[in-house]
């Protein structure tokens, strides 16, 4: 028998389920602009080294100043979504982004870098990716999240495979400078579109959803301040400072590696770039993994993933051959970021709640600082060294440790906060 209230239901969810999936794609998106683009540095790191005359220490400072200030600027970024809402923060974060590349095609001096590829699109880069998207997906998602979410980390992967080709493509044939304007600028024509977005019904979150709120601003659970007092919170922001570590000090490095063991630029950038679909992948893969079979087995999986990453990798300087490249791009794409969608659900699930930005933000400095550190270390340790093995040490260590943390943590483990189920049982 026809029921009219079943009908208005099926009308609301199939609504709610295309505003779901129309707001994870726009953050995918936005993940490719801020981040892929900001990890597409490893493509411009010779030109650059090349046409300046640099130190590489120089030259991944600039990458290392820009990926720090992402994290120093993510508890910004989460007060800024807190108290001003959506298209603010996506506004001045895409501004920032797009006058920060433009800017770049002129520059001379490493401060001007600093500056420009570092602090402005650092900023950019923490407005308008993880810490509104992670907000505003778990409003429209509950039983599904750690999928949403991790479609959205693969958008990151997604930037890096269409970026880096084309860049890579562009530096050929108009340079660095040219190239670095030519981003900027089609950044920038994103403006107008997100300005007229609907935001505040996006804000709201879906009718059925337990995080849902009528004014477009969470409400009650944890403030910043009550997560500091939790030992979870420091083990998170631990886990990604080093998984930082474990990454970038590597990763920035990769292209110019490779190039010095004798590939071809184009065939380096490319191996870059398939790492980077394969990130998109491994995201996507870890977040619906992880909600069968547990935060920490797959966390432990996607680490081992990345140590065999980094080993394949420094066994090409004994056997540079093209096919044995594979043992590096496979394993580490598959696990480059994977444990972000991880981490990201479980804070949506333990501090959801007016708090929630505000404190994804300041876990997020752990991985800004830790990336920042990283990048700039690889780069001193090239110049001192004339080489990568002690960055590679360093790399497998942090992610043995990392694997050490997943397990120490029932809350990490089980995905709830034991204190606050002892206070419950206890009233």
């Amino acid at each position: 028998m026809y029921s009219p209230e079943c009908s208005i239901d099926l009308d609301v969810m199939g609504r709610s389920l295309f505003i779901g999936t129309a707001l994870v794609l726009f953050c995918l998106i936005m993940a490719a602009v801020g981040r892929g683009m900001g990890d597409t540095y490893a493509i411009f790191l010779l030109p650059l080294s090349q046409d300046l005359g640099w130190d590489r220490s120089n030259i991944a400072s600039i990458y290392a100043v820009y990926i720090g200030a992402m994290g120093v600027f993510s508890p910004l970024s989460g007060y800024l979504f807190d108290r001003f809402g959506s298209r603010f923060i996506y506004v001045f974060g895409v501004l920032c982004l797009g006058a920060g590349y433009w800017a770049a095609g002129n520059l001379t001096s490493l401060w001007h870098f600093y500056l420009a590829l570092g602090l402005l699109t650092g900023l950019g880069a923490s407005l308008i990716w993880q810490v509104p998207a992670q907000s505003l997906v778990s409003r429209w998602f509950d039983k599904q999240l750690g999928t949403a979410i991790a479609f959205v980390y693969a958008g990151y992967g997604f930037g890096i495979l269409i970026l880096a080709p084309i860049a890579q493509i562009l530096i050929e044939g108009y340079g660095w400078r040219l190239t670095y304007q030519q981003f900027g600028l089609v950044f920038l024509c994103l403006i107008p579109i997100i300005i007229f977005i609907p935001w505040k019904v996006i804000e709201r979150g879906a009718p059925n959803n337990p995080r849902r709120t009528n004014t477009g601003r969470a409400e009650g659970g944890h403030t910043l301040g009550s997560a500091l007092r939790l030992p979870v919170f420091w083990i998170m922001f631990a886990i990604y400072f080093l998984t930082a570590f474990a990454i970038f000090g590597v990763s920035v490095q990769s292209v110019a590696y490779l190039v010095e063991l004798g590939f071809g630029e184009l065939e380096a950038a490319g191996a870059f770039g398939l790492a980077g679909m394969l990130s998109f992948a491994g995201m996507f893969l870890t977040g619906v993994a992880a909600d069968k079979f547990g935060n920490s087995l797959v966390a432990t999986i996607s680490y081992l993933l990345t140590i065999s990453g980094v080993l394949g990798l420094a066994a090409l300087q004994f056997f540079p051959y093209e096919g044995l490249v594979l043992f590096w791009v496979i394993p580490y794409g598959l696990s480059m970021g994977a444990r972000g969608p991880i981490i990201a659900t479980l804070l949506a699930k333990l501090f959801s709640g007016k708090g929630l930005g505000a404190i994804y933000g300041m876990i997020m400095m752990g991985q800004g600082l830790g990336a920042g550190l990283s990048a700039w270390c690889g780069g001193l340790i090239y110049d001192f060294t004339d080489g990568y093995n002690l960055m590679f040490c360093i790399s497998v260590i942090s992610a043995l440790i990392c694997i050490a943390l997943f397990w120490l943590s029932p809350e990490i483990r089980f995905g709830y906060l034991n204190s606050l189920s002892r206070a419950k049982r206890s009233n």
